[in-house]
């Protein structure tokens, strides 16, 4: 049995991870580790390095054979801010392995408070006036009217993760 570190306790998260490793072969293990960047990430660049942060920690934290990072944060495009969202897979073998997910723009509203040093799930919970948003459907089911959870779209990011990590390993 492969243990499989998750770097967070959010529920979202480890239900998206849950989704793609639940086999008998695996047990998951979530752990509080930190991302080494902002609270709240403002590039691309900045929450993919959180994602691959997290899963180097809770692969080391964990003595685990996997660790995985997913990260959400928010990026600039022709002056509007946008989600992103970040995967990282690391193994006891030193690769990692990176996917990015969904992107959609987010409200003036919403970037102008993110803009002013907010962190965007403390403003979801204002703009909604529901608590641990990111915990449930997060922005992106807000702003999707539900079609796609804050699940849903890091399922998508763990897909591509533990895809290529498969392909990776049958080809070395």
């Amino acid at each position: 049995m492969k243990i499989v570190a998750i770097g967070t306790t959010n529920q979202a998260k480890i239900a998206a991870v849950k989704s793609i490793f639940s086999s008998e072969q695996y047990a998951l293990v979530p752990t509080d580790v930190p991302s080494d960047v902002s609270a709240q990430p403002l590039s691309d660049h900045e929450t993919r390095q959180g994602a691959m942060n997290r899963a180097k920690h809770a692969l080391q934290k964990e003595n685990a054979d996997i660790g995985i990072g997913l990260e959400g944060g928010v990026m600039e495009i022709d002056g509007e801010l946008w989600l992103c969202n970040w995967g990282a897979l690391a193994d006891r073998d030193g690769i990692v392995i990176t996917a990015g997910g969904a992107r959609i723009p987010l409200p003036l509203e919403v970037a102008n408070e993110i803009r002013a040093g907010r962190e965007l799930g403390d403003v979801m919970a204002q703009y909604t006036g529901e608590r641990n948003i990111r915990h449930k459907e997060g922005a992106i089911g807000v702003f999707t009217n539900g079609y796609v959870d804050r699940a849903g779209m890091f399922r998508h990011i763990v897909q591509l993760l533990a895809g290529q990590y498969e392909f990776f390993c049958q080809n070395r």
